[in-house]
């Protein structure tokens, strides 16, 4: 009989499913060290919450163990890479707290709205002034949404029972489906920021959301317009927030998450005017614990008794034999996905993806669901993976398509990509040379031979002599070095491309010196992961 240990606090409805599927449950929350290390070993799957903080030594032996659920959405306290090279499945719950953290988004636009909790402090302070506390109608006003995934949906559903006007900004939903779901767009903040009565936050904490409202966005909205951030801290700068609130830039705040948790004494949210703070409750209801355990062992049940995976964050789509067989040109089809995303103008529609030569005969649906999920980790909050990345698309009204086509042309196997958005469709091509090294051999009209890997320079310019110098002594001035150096040209003199491998990110003085040229007429920085970097799920 398979044995589950429970790691952490679970509530009883998952255990009692555990036990009613035929499963020995090892229920003893709060092991630590060697006796976890034990406990571990002895049992097939290990359910958890944020507790214990499994990282890379206690996979060191895993025994028999097969798989981990995650009873809640972040798996931070999981080296999930280090699981996955001893082949142990990694899968968290997603949905089980997407009601209440919605719910915990209306409570505070509400509170806000009508000065619940400084009245309700006034009146147990023994005050009575009716007059001290006008409030405002939810109804008619203009809600931002930023980020419609999971939460965002039922945030935005919700809002519109109320008769909210909702206009959402995500890169990854197009116009047609946001509209179909009743919803205006915006194609970026400085866009949707003026129009909106109340902003909420729904995306994650990275490099390209961290302090995502600062003082230049806030000082963009309405005098009387309230943000809202139940998502995590960091994406709003809290002492930009805190001056904004004391100018009265804006007209009020409610705050869940914060930088530092628990909040520290000294954070200036504390003392800020017309801010309501809670301490992380997003997903503190009795009904969001049920539904996590009970999701949690229903995934672990699943995948005991039947071999089935779901909600998995590092498990490829194929067994480890097929997998090993087609590895560089996943690693190549994830990193034009990458590229993809981040040259691509506009909000993405559709994606095409055309197998040549010898791809034509591999398993193009493993290697269109590594494109697909590399195009979107760069921006959604999810773990995206080979397993759900398409179908996260699909959520989002992207369009994925693929052909294949035996006929080799120029090299023996190519990967051609395309990906429409509303304002044009970008190219790129790559391929592999010898059985490791991966090359970018076309981007836009342009052919030419790019690494795939680390900090990208890309820049569109007329052909003239002395520019790439130009470019040179600019990145030299700036100490950034140039590991590698393509161009690609058309005719001479004509219209061209640059790519420049960095070692390092360039900073934006270099960048803007580079723009300033009269014959340099568009600059993207690249990330991508360094030469050999493979995801967890890849392994």
């Amino acid at each position: 009989m398979p044995r589950v240990l429970i790691a952490d606090k679970l509530e009883a409805p998952g255990i009692e499913l555990l036990k009613a599927a035929g499963l020995e449950v090892d229920n003893r929350p709060g092991l630590k060290a060697d006796e976890l290390k034990a406990a571990i070993r002895g049992a097939d799957a290990v359910i958890c919450r944020s507790q214990p903080k499994l990282s890379a030594e206690y996979f060191d032996d895993t025994g028999s163990l097969r798989a981990i659920a995650r009873a809640g959405v972040g798996v931070d306290n999981i080296d999930v890479a280090a699981a996955t090279r001893k082949g142990v499945v990694v899968m968290n719950t997603p949905g089980g707290n997407t009601v209440s953290a919605a719910e915990h988004t209306i409570a505070l636009l509400l509170a806000l709205a009508r000065r619940v909790p400084v009245a309700d402090a006034t009146m147990k302070a023994g005050g009575w002034d009716r007059n001290k506390f006008v409030g405002t109608e939810v109804a008619g006003k203009t809600l931002g949404v930023v980020g419609l995934g999971r939460i965002g949906r039922e945030v935005a559903r919700r809002a519109k029972g109320m008769d909210m006007k909702v206009i959402a900004l995500d890169p990854f939903v197009t116009a047609a489906k946001a509209a179909e779901l009743g919803y205006e767009t915006a194609a970026n903040l400085d866009e949707l920021l003026p129009k909106v009565d109340f902003l909420t936050l729904h995306v994650p904490l990275g490099n390209d959301t961290k302090s995502l409202i600062g003082a230049r966005e806030l000082g963009l909205m309405k005098k009387s317009a309230r943000v809202l951030n139940v998502a995590r801290g960091g994406i709003v700068d809290e002492k930009a927030l805190t001056d904004a609130l004391a100018a009265g830039t804006i007209a009020g705040a409610g705050i869940d998450v914060f930088t530092v948790e628990p909040i520290v004494a000294d954070n200036p949210l504390l003392k800020a005017p017309n801010i309501v703070l809670t301490p992380h409750l997003g997903a503190s209801t009795l009904e969001a614990q049920e539904n996590v355990a009970i999701e949690a062992a229903q995934l672990i049940a699943d995948f005991l008794l039947k071999g089935q995976v779901a909600n998995a964050v590092n498990m490829a789509a194929v067994n480890p034999a097929e997998l090993a067989e087609v590895r560089p040109y996943v690693d190549l089809a994830r990193r034009l996905g990458l590229l993809q995303a981040q040259i691509a103008q506009g909000t993405i529609r559709r994606a095409s993806l055309t197998y040549r030569g010898e791809l034509a005969g591999q398993k193009t649906r493993l290697l269109t669901a590594a494109f697909t999920a590399g195009m979107l980790e760069y921006r959604l909050s999810e773990g995206v993976n080979l397993v759900n990345a398409e179908v996260l698309a699909r959520e989002r009204g992207i369009e994925i398509a693929e052909s294949s086509n035996p006929k080799k042309g120029d090299f023996a196997a190519l990967l051609h990509t395309e990906v429409e958005t509303e304002k044009g469709t970008t190219v790129a091509a790559g391929t592999l040379f010898g059985d490791q090294y991966l090359r970018l051999v076309q981007l836009g009209p342009y052919r030419m031979e790019g690494y795939l890997d680390g900090v990208l320079l890309v820049f569109t310019h007329r052909d003239v002599p002395g520019l790439i110098g130009f470019v040179g002594t600019i990145f030299g001035t700036h100490a950034v070095n140039i590991a590698q150096m393509t161009v690609g040209r058309q005719a001479p003199g004509g219209e061209a491309i640059g790519i420049l491998n960095l070692d390092n990110p360039p900073p934006e003085a270099a960048l803007a010196a580079v723009k300033n040229h009269a014959h340099i007429s568009s600059v993207t920085v690249v990330k991508l992961p360094a030469a050999g970097e493979l995801p967890a799920w890849l392994g």
